[in-house]
């Protein structure tokens, strides 16, 4: 019997590691014929800096506490009881085999059961957390819809018999050993030890080969099941995502959000004024998919973390951004589809979905592997906006107004000085360079120039300014765009032009300062804010910009600014993505509300986990023609607290939250931080 055990654990682990083998070479073989991506080299102190911190220290996963806490042990678990499996192919021939120098030490011993005690109560932890979801949120609202749950299902119970079978080793190990009382080799399996110390030496001896069998078939069965099926992204994480963090985007401190990725083709930076004749442009097939987008996909583990914090999943849109990256997998690892289309009638990614992203995040931000949805989701808009010409109608007249007249409302240029003659102080104009005497430009944007709700935070930062006496001067009319909407929606190309004429311009304004540190850029809207901060670094122009929060809360702190008008307000504070998950603006915003004396009721959903309005990624332009509006959700979320006023600190959504305050008929006010500072510093 012993033979026939061992030529069955011995025979399926050469099939097992066979055809793993096969498979690790097919995935690498795939990865290579992925684009080039240079920009995922470098930094490698840094990138592995963060690997180790995210993956032992479970950063993302903890967003949902008990889950990462069980999910911890769970993971520590697949590597610490390697040991066991070791000594399992000795036990089935000598039950009596263990590892050299450490099989019986005790400390080690003592990790072992340890661990494998946590690890059984993990993964039960992970399948009740399963199940009691499933029971409380079924179909779309639960995160798991959509997902392979026979997959889950399987690896859970894999991880289940094999946590068994250790105990149970552990037990028969303690049975065969010669104490017989609790002792510290056996500390936490004892009680099961006793058990079977009543069975025969020879039972204990078949018993220990039969179980230790069954850990090994049971696991080699596991690797078997993931080498023949590259959907089983629950599985094959536990390799790959070590990977997939490593050669994350921005490995500076893992931020995965900020700025977009430049539009590259064939490994580099598209140039826009002599394209190549083979230049690809965007993610339209297979083919364009570069290694790192399909080390991303076959990392997904479908555990829908990211589908639970997407707005427009939530209003009941047909992007799920879990769905979508699964989709893509299916597509790019199926074996006939390498030119056919990515998007559109008859392909993986329908234009509903792929246009229903706001590009708020909340995904990207969300991921424990560090999948980045936006980028795939947006390299796709490119191919459908810039080869196939296909895009929302709406987007039609925006794209046209900022090409002739550079913003997206199509507003008279010279209109952009009219909030000018509104103030009571002077505003200084800069015609040529920026006089020494001036430390901030401040960059109005579009929406501050022309918007009428979006200029009362204009207004009320510039006079905040003065009051504090800091030297600022605006570009008027030789103000832009800066090109987010236009890059956000796809159209790369208007999005070279915009960049181009304003770096042409910071480049003639600042043409006496040499460094970034004196290169000083005040912004109002998040989108400026990460569009002139991080996209205009690509075109080698870097700045020094700050959010009009971040200035503000400086001068409060400094006591430039004294807020004497205590206000008694209650308020709640929506963070703006662009702001928040985008460039990790949480605190400053606040520190400034409280020191104006409002009483500030956070939302359930806040900081990282902020709610989007619904108007980033283009989608201010387009009209929400499917499912619930997002303002809406937000806005409800937001009356639901009792407050009496809502802040921002971004226009966009000034407008959405305001319009959707509007459609509830309340009377709650809506105001940008810097008017919640402006009238408590301003004297009565």
């Amino acid at each position: 019997m012993t033979l026939a055990l061992a030529a069955l654990a011995y025979g399926i682990t050469v099939v097992a590691l066979v055809l793993l083998a096969i498979r690790v070479r097919q995935l690498i073989a795939v990865y290579k014929k992925g684009q080039p991506d240079p920009t995922r080299s470098g930094n490698r102190g840094a990138r592995l800096k963060n690997m180790l911190t995210e993956v032992l220290g479970h950063t993302k996963m903890l967003n949902f506490t008990a889950t990462g806490i069980a999910h911890w042990f769970v993971m520590i678990g697949f590597g610490a009881l390697f040991g066991t499996l070791v000594t399992a192919y000795g036990q089935i021939l000598n039950p009596d085999f263990a590892l050299p120098f450490i099989g019986h030490f005790a400390p080690y011993e003592l990790f072992t059961e340890f661990i494998g005690w946590a690890t059984g109560i993990g993964i039960v932890t992970l399948i009740g957390i399963r199940q009691v979801t499933r029971i409380k949120k079924s179909g779309r609202t639960s995160r798991f819809y959509g997902s392979g749950n026979w997959k889950a299902y399987y690896v859970e119970a894999t991880i289940l018999i094999i946590v068994f079978c250790v105990t149970a080793l552990r037990g028969l190990e303690g049975a065969l050993s010669e104490y017989t009382s609790w002792n510290w080799h056996f500390a936490l399996t004892w009680p099961i030890a006793e058990l079977f110390k009543s069975m025969s030496l020879t039972q204990l001896h078949m018993w220990v080969a039969i179980v230790a069998t069954i850990k090994i078939v049971v696991s080699m069965t596991w690797f078997i099941v993931i080498a023949t099926n590259l959907t089983m992204g629950i599985a094959w994480h536990r390799f790959l995502a070590f990977f997939n963090i490593y050669y994350k985007r921005n490995a500076d401190g893992g931020h995965s959000l900020g700025n977009l990725p430049e539009l590259l083709s064939h490994g580099k930076p598209v140039d826009f004024e002599d394209p190549a004749d083979d230049d690809v442009f965007g993610l339209g097939t297979r083919g364009d998919i570069t290694w790192k987008g399909l080390l991303d996909m076959t990392s997904c583990t479908e555990c829908g973390r990211c589908q639970s914090q997407c707005p427009a999943w939530h209003t009941d849109k047909p992007l799920s951004p879990k769905l979508l990256i699964m989709a893509m997998r299916d597509h790019a690892f199926a074996k006939t589809v390498e030119t056919e289309n990515m998007v559109g009638e008859n392909a993986p990614i329908s234009l509903d979905v792929l246009w229903s992203c706001t590009t708020c995040g909340a995904c990207v931000n969300e991921c424990p592997v560090d999948i980045e949805h936006i980028d795939h989701i947006v390299n796709m808009r490119r191919f459908q906006v810039l080869v196939e010409s296909e895009f929302p109608s709406q987007l039609n007249g925006t794209f046209r107004n900022l090409e002739t007249a550079g913003n997206p409302w199509g507003s008279n240029k010279n209109d952009r000085e009219g909030w000018i003659s509104e103030m009571d102080f002077p505003i200084r104009v800069v015609e040529g360079t920026l006089p020494e005497d001036v430390e901030y430009l401040f960059w109005v944007g579009c929406a501050g120039a022309y918007e009428e709700r979006a200029k009362k935070t204009t207004k009320a930062v510039a006079e905040l300014l003065h009051i504090a006496g800091v030297e600022f001067a605006v570009l008027g009319k030789r103000e832009t765009c800066t090109g987010d909407p236009a890059r956000r929606a796809g159209n790369e190309f208007l999005y070279q032009i915009l960049s181009k004429e304003n770096i042409d311009t910071f480049t003639q304004v600042f043409e006496t300062r040499k460094d970034k540190g004196t290169k000083k850029v005040v912004v109002t809207c998040p989108h400026c804010f990460t569009t002139i901060g991080r996209d205009y670094a690509q075109s080698g122009y870097e700045l020094q910009v700050v959010h009009h929060t971040q200035l503000l809360n400086q001068l409060v702190r400094e006591g430039r600014l004294i807020p004497v008008n205590k206000s008694e307000k209650s308020l709640t504070y929506h963070d703006p993505c662009y702001l928040g998950r985008h460039n990790q603006v949480f605190e400053a915003p606040r520190e400034l509300l409280q020191a104006t004396g409002v009483t500030i009721t956070e939302m359930p959903r806040n900081q990282e986990r902020s709610f989007c309005c619904g108007a980033g990624g283009g989608r201010m332009w387009m009209e929400e023609k499917l499912g619930t509006q997002i303002n809406l959700n937000r806005v409800d979320e937001a009356l639901a607290t009792g407050v009496e006023e809502v802040a921002v600190a971004c226009p966009f959504c000034r407008v959405m939250v305001t319009d959707g305050v509007a459609a509830r008929e309340s009377q709650v006010q809506v105001l940008d931080v810097a008017q919640a500072l402006l009238r408590a510093v301003k004297p009565n």
